[in-house]
């Protein structure tokens, strides 16, 4: 064994001490750009705490990917915009975009098209991306606001149905005894934009301590009664296909609820569920189907209560097919049209494929084989694999992507005891 020098007893030691002062200077510069970039202000926690769910519906049909940086959209919002229990921007106010930049993005799934379209359609497309906007009030005041995209899409609302005795059908179903306000109906062609938003006014005088928004209470107990409407958006992903029964799920209130004037559920708001009942699509073309059970409600800053509550309508993708039952259960809508034509081209397809293998096969080992002699196994061939084709196509998916807006309605009455109280902005 040889001996170890000084020299090396040297570099060894050192290498961990480099090693260490190495890792020390970009923990120190580190955080001292995290300081930077990152001052630990009050304004900042106000901006991080009131984001804002705006909807807009743009003035013109344009081509999304052809969009570049510096284009500006204008548009109008299409709902009122809420924080906490305070009205910011009404319906219809002018709302100014401008693009930062272009970027690749991950398609959002839809049940609009079978499974043969959607494989060879690209995984991603190119997108805008949105940080500045204004919203123009009604007294000519613009206010500025610190956005970023959601989704840019065609809209269409759909509604729980109810029997109709006369006719003993289905019907489509405005809405209950107690609705909330509509939202305004998309104009076909036209894509509506959706944004989570923050109001740097708002934020900026909040820190400051100038017209701070004051604290949400109510002093209890109130009770809203069974057929009470909340307009809400989901905050996670939910479909027929990937979600389990017993799987829970979040939903955050986006309008305030008024019991006789008074502001009883603030904006922000927090809704728990779970998937009663999940079918995922099945073979025969047949539809899946989702039930969803709405079972706590928590205020701002309070605790929960529990409740009981199911779903009355939904804004979904203008493609979409999806209906809601008078039970508040979601189903896939039948194949279509043009969804069984694609099937039966592609069945025709695998038929003629099957059929010509087939003789192919049998000609290269049997000699004496000709295409007469071979047609009829290739028939019998092309039937089945057409067959099993067809029977085995699965139908429609429920799909409810991440900030889908909903509509649901409480079955029972719900207690709220107080005094409640929150910030303005959740």
């Amino acid at each position: 064994m040889r001996p170890v020098t000084t020299t090396q007893l040297q570099d060894t030691v050192s290498v961990p001490v480099r090693f260490g002062a190495l890792l020390s200077c970009l923990l120190a510069v580190a955080t001292l750009v995290f300081a930077t970039d990152n001052p630990p202000s009050k304004a900042l926690k106000e901006i991080a705490d009131s984001d804002l769910y705006v909807k807009l519906q743009l003035a013109n049909t344009i081509k999304v990917s052809k969009l570049k940086t510096g284009d500006v959209v204008d548009g109008k919002l299409s709902q009122d915009v809420y924080s906490g229990d305070r009205e910011l921007f009404p319906a219809g106010s002018p709302v100014r975009l401008t693009v930062d930049k272009l970027e690749r993005v991950r398609r959002v799934p839809n049940d609009h098209w079978p499974w043969v379209v959607k494989f060879f359609t690209p995984r991603h497309q190119n997108s805008p991306t949105f940080q500045a906007a204004s919203v123009t009030l009604a007294n000519g005041k613009e206010i500025p606001l610190r956005v970023s995209l959601i989704s840019i899409s065609n809209e269409r609302q759909v509604h729980a149905q109810i029997k109709n005795p006369s006719t003993k059908s289905l019907v489509p179903n405005e809405g209950p005894s107690s609705p909330i306000p509509p939202t305004a109906k998309s104009t076909p062609g036209v894509p509506v934009v959706t944004l989570e938003a923050t109001e740097l006014a708002t934020a900026e005088a909040a820190s400051s301590g100038e017209n701070a928004p004051t604290p949400f209470s109510f002093s209890g107990p109130i009770t809203l009664a069974a057929g009470t409407q909340a307009r809400i958006i989901l905050l996670g992903n939910v479909s027929a296909s990937k979600s389990r029964p017993g799987d829970s799920f979040q939903a955050r209130l986006v309008e305030p609820v008024r019991l006789d004037s008074q502001v009883v559920l603030p904006e922000g708001s927090l809704f728990g569920g779970t998937v009663v009942k999940s079918t995922r699509p099945r073979m025969l073309s047949r539809a899946g189907s989702l039930l969803l059970a709405f079972t706590s409600l928590t205020l701002p800053g309070g605790a929960a209560a529990p409740i009981e509550a199911s779903v009355t309508g939904a804004i979904l993708d203008q493609r979409s097919h999806t209906k809601i039952d008078p039970e508040g259960k979601l189903h896939g809508d039948h194949p279509g049209k043009a969804w069984m034509l694609i099937d039966a081209g592609v069945t025709a397809g695998i038929a003629k494929e099957a059929d010509d293998t087939l003789q192919l096969i049998i000609e290269a080992f049997v000699s004496t084989a000709t295409d007469a002699s071979t047609a009829g196994v290739g028939r019998i061939a092309a039937s089945s694999a057409s067959a099993l084709f067809l029977l085995t196509r699965h139908g429609r998916d429920v799909i409810l992507p991440k900030f889908t807006q909903m509509n649901i309605m409480f079955d029972r009455p719900v207690s709220l005891t107080g005094p409640q109280s929150a910030p303005g902005a959740p």
